[in-house]
């Protein structure tokens, strides 16, 4: 049984490096939105091709089919379950982005700019985490689209609260002179910066329900490897059909528990306001 375990761990691995590579060869992504999404595309596709490998693996080391299926999803599932929340802090990244973006077109509009002038100067000073997303917005400006639906399109894209509240100003001073604009924007710059700040609190105290996930991992995986070092036999009734029914049940226990706990780990930075709206106006149903 230890060289079948041993097995398992390698395939895991192979899986794993397969990963890494992956993460290598497309590394963070450009500028431009188009190659952004093609990036985290090759990224999908190659790390379903590690997982894939790693259960096939693991599949042929121990003879088990619950076990290929159950090393290909954890290839997939616990880096993103157990790692840092990404998702998370490329949010709050966009809420403080949004709040930046904000005070430039206000301090633009201050110095006798129009607004869609304004707007697209803004797109070479943008913050990072959402300058694709101005830099379309600005062209489609340019192309004559309608300032309201070019922005409720950037607030769909951008896709956080804050977001919707901005382009809902902005189109709003499209469509009718507002001289108190500025005052407006510096409004929602204060309060964007506010909600990141609280986010961010939010998601340090949940810190510690992914920290306990960690560890009930660790020494769950931990305990079961002694066993097999100190009883290498403690495997053997897996091997016929029942062991392999009941090691599926013991699978989808695990899955359903780790994924109660991520769902408590998890931020929500709230509803969107455009995306009713915006869905309604496109005859996209909810």
């Amino acid at each position: 049984m230890i060289p079948s375990v041993m097995a398992i761990g390698g395939g895991m691995l192979a899986g794993a490096g397969v990963w890494l590579v992956a993460l290598t060869v497309t590394g963070p992504a450009g500028p431009p939105l188009r190659l952004r999404r093609l990036a985290l595309h090759r990224h999908h596709v190659l790390r379903a091709g590690a997982a894939t490998l790693g259960g096939v693996l693991a599949w042929l080391a121990t003879g088990w089919p619950v076990a290929g299926v159950l090393a290909a999803a954890g290839l997939a599932w616990l880096p993103q379950v157990l790692g840092p929340d990404r998702g998370h802090e490329r949010r709050v990244a966009r809420i403080e982005a949004v709040a930046s973006w904000s005070e430039q077109i206000r301090d633009l509009t201050a110095g006798a700019s129009g607004l869609q002038h304004a707007i697209t100067a803004t797109a070479p000073i943008a913050p990072a985490p959402i300058q694709p997303e101005v830099a379309r917005l600005t062209e489609e400006l340019r192309t004559a689209r309608p300032p309201q639906e070019a922005l409720a399109d950037f607030a769909t894209v951008v896709d956080v609260p804050t977001a919707d509240l901005v382009a809902a100003a902005l189109s709003s001073a499209a469509g009718r002179h507002a001289a108190d604009l500025g005052t407006l924007l510096s409004s929602l710059a204060e309060t964007t910066r506010e909600q990141a700040a609280m986010l961010v609190r939010i998601a340090a105290s949940r810190a510690r329900i992914r920290t306990a996930m960690r560890i009930i991992v660790a020494v769950t995986i931990g305990l079961a490897a002694l066993l097999l070092l100190v009883n290498p036999s403690y495997l053997d009734p897996y091997d016929g059909p029942v062991g392999q029914t009941v090691l599926a049940g013991i699978g989808a226990l695990w899955a359903a528990a780790l994924a109660w706990l991520a769902r408590l780990a998890r931020t929500d930075v709230g509803p969107r306001v455009l995306s009713a709206t915006h869905h309604e106006q496109k005859g996209v149903p909810q």
